[in-house]
């Protein structure tokens, strides 16, 4: 395998000069005689076609009839020989932002997943030998790599509480794993991924909402569990204070009522509304 190796071309201007001169010198001679000044058009066209211009961040591959003769990064204007094959290939960071894909997380339930890819060129030979169109290699590579992370962690632990990370709050964990698996994928293209994260994630439209509703359930369980603990730590804390202060003598029948109703007062979801009981708890 050929690595990526680097071309230094002659500059520009002192060969954009001498083709000045031909043409002029070929205008003059057009004059004077015509055979002479066809004489200057051919040098003229044949030096042309070697100039060619790097911008900062870009590269320009050479190749002689498929000899790959190098690769030239450094900026400015040059001058090579006219026979190469000459290919741009830009060095910049690029933002790649993938479409929405239906995939199966681990527990086989149905999402809606993207990703944004930030990647660059890394090396020239390889993006341009390697593959066929590196640009489109980056986007299949990061399709696969999406839908194959997808089936490795559950959307959330709903359905496996003992997942200690998944798509919905392991993102850290996960984006650091899509990294490595992307840049593994584009290796072979000579591209370097600099950052991978989630840009979408969402149950797909056909369990949405019954998963929007077991998450509402499971809020409204929770919400329950501190209330009624709540509850129970007051309830024993007025008993313990009624019976420490000797305010009334409680039998277990009146402590069981005392409990039921403070129970129903603190947990309930509307205000309670007070009962006047002016005989005993039994007439």
């Amino acid at each position: 395998m050929t690595n990526e190796k680097s071309f230094s071309p002659m500059s520009g201007y002192p060969i954009l000069f001498l083709e000045l001169l031909l043409i002029a010198g070929t205008i003059y001679l057009l004059t004077l005689d015509m055979i002479w000044a066809l004489a200057f058009i051919l040098p003229i066209i044949l030096i042309l076609p070697g100039f060619f211009v790097v911008y900062p961040n870009g590269s320009t591959v050479l190749t002689l009839f498929g000899d790959y003769k190098g690769t030239v990064k450094k900026n400015g204007f040059f001058w090579a020989n006219p026979f190469f094959a000459k290919k741009k290939i830009s060095l910049r960071a690029r933002n790649f932002d993938s479409e929405r894909v239906k995939v199966n997380d681990k527990v086989g339930n149905p999402i809606l997943i993207s990703v944004i890819l930030v990647w660059r060129v890394r090396d020239t030979y390889k993006a341009a030998f390697e593959v066929d169109n590196y640009e489109h290699f980056v986007t299949v590579q990061t399709d696969a790599a999406v839908r194959k992370l997808a089936g490795l962690y559950p959307y959330d632990n709903f359905d496996d509480e003992e997942a200690e990370i998944t798509l919905r709050s392991g993102v850290h964990d996960v984006n650091e794993a899509m990294e490595k698996e992307l840049d593994e994928r584009l290796a072979i293209a000579g591209i370097e991924v600099l950052e991978a994260r989630i840009g979408y994630l969402a149950y797909a439209p056909e369990i949405a909402q019954a998963m929007l509703r077991r998450q509402q359930a499971t809020a409204i369980v929770a919400a329950r569990y501190k209330i009624v603990e709540g509850a129970v730590g007051m309830v024993e804390a007025a008993l313990e204070q009624l019976s420490h202060k000797e305010i009334i003598q409680l039998d277990e029948e009146k402590k069981a009522t005392m409990v039921s109703n403070l129970m129903v007062v603190l947990c309930g979801d509307r205000d309670a509304s007070p009962v006047i009981n002016t005989g005993t708890l039994h007439q």
